[in-house]
């Protein structure tokens, strides 16, 4: 197989090509050449996707069996669009990595492949489905945006395009901080804020497996779109939450807050403490096609120790501004945990 990979620096898009290298495939990758290191034995390829004379260059180093996409995730369709019909005649199938944030029922709603996609043209810029000044209507601007990024590829692949839309991707590496600010605050032991019901299900996927699954993918023919996230039930906050205290070595002691005491007490949703969000849709996505076609999801505990055996060996992600929304304020959460301790029973 020869392979092109739009980014491959960084978490998904390196163990993409760590992966492919693994099983012996030749691998280019494309990318601006500022969030990281080129992998070492790759054509590592420099350049703009934003850039029509970039991606003309680009489309020289072809032809390829498949391209996996992984640095999409900020574009608008147009770009990506332009940049599938550029590709269209250098490569023979491409995987998209998308979001499960597509569908029009997320995060209300339990969802399958056939649930309805918001709707998006795929020739659009970065200001379609935004929303107006004042609304107080759902935020489905990122959604709308990877919808048409998907009909993109679709208009210009066809039944050779790959939809993958994951949920929540953790595992060494991660550049958004969910999983190590869980493992740091572990670490850091005493009484620890646990959010809402330790047995509600959780459906975190590896990012090694999205890697092995989008390849194996890149390998197969035909297209389609797949849910890719970790079985419904096969794992809960509370053993997430243990599976940190356990590899860290912590003596910490989770205090389990119901929903409503965080929402009154003005905690954000999925960011101040990560992974928590009450809305039912969340861990409800249906990933069965995929598992049948291939996906293997590893134990969460597997992914916590392997995410902390990266950290305390220095483990660095990239830069982002995202890492710094994640974590609640010390002084925050002993506040709500006095008022926890002060509660009857």
């Amino acid at each position: 197989m020869k392979l092109l990979v739009t980014g491959g620096t960084w978490f998904l898009g390196r163990e993409v090509v760590e992966e492919a290298k693994r099983r012996g495939w030749e691998v280019t990758t494309f990318n601006r050449g500022r969030s990281g290191p080129d992998p070492e034995g790759v054509t590592a390829v420099h350049g703009d996707r934003t850039n029509p004379q970039d991606l003309a260059y680009l489309a020289e180093f072809g032809p390829w069996d498949a391209v996996v996409d992984t640095s999409a995730s900020e574009l608008p369709p147009r770009v990506v669009l332009d940049g599938a019909r550029a590709l269209s005649k250098a490569v023979g199938r491409y995987v998209y990595v998308s979001t499960v944030s597509v569908y029009q029922g997320w995060p209300e709603e339990a969802l399958a492949e056939t649930s309805p996609v918001l709707p998006c043209p795929a020739d659009v810029g970065a200001d379609y489905g935004a929303l107006p000044p004042g609304s107080d209507g759902p935020n489905t601007h990122y959604g709308t945006q990877k919808a048409g990024a998907e009909n993109a590829v679709l208009q210009v692949f066809k039944g050779e395009a790959v939809l993958l839309r994951p949920g929540v991707i953790l595992g060494p590496g991660e550049y958004v901080g969910r999983l190590p600010w869980w493992l740091r605050r572990a670490e850091a032991g005493g009484r620890i804020l646990a959010p809402g019901d330790p047995g509600r299900t959780i459906q975190p996927v590896d990012v090694r497996d999205v890697a092995v699954f989008a390849l194996d993918q890149a390998a197969a023919p035909g297209g389609g779109a797949y849910n890719v996230t970790a079985p419904v039930g096969r794992e809960t906050m509370g053993g997430f939450l243990s599976a940190c205290l356990t590899v860290t070595g912590s003596r910490g002691e989770l205090v389990w807050a119901p929903d409503q005491v965080l929402l009154d007490s003005g905690v954000r949703q999925w960011t101040e403490l990560p992974l928590w969000r009450t809305h039912r849709g969340v861990w409800r996505i249906d990933s069965s096609a995929a598992h049948a076609a291939g996906l293997h999801c590893r134990p969460l505990a597997e992914t916590v120790a392997d995410t902390w055996a990266w950290l305390r060996a220095d483990g660095r992600p990239v830069d982002h501004p995202r890492w710094a929304e994640h974590g609640i304020d010390p002084t925050k959460e002993a506040g709500i945990l006095a008022a926890l301790g002060s509660t009857p029973g």
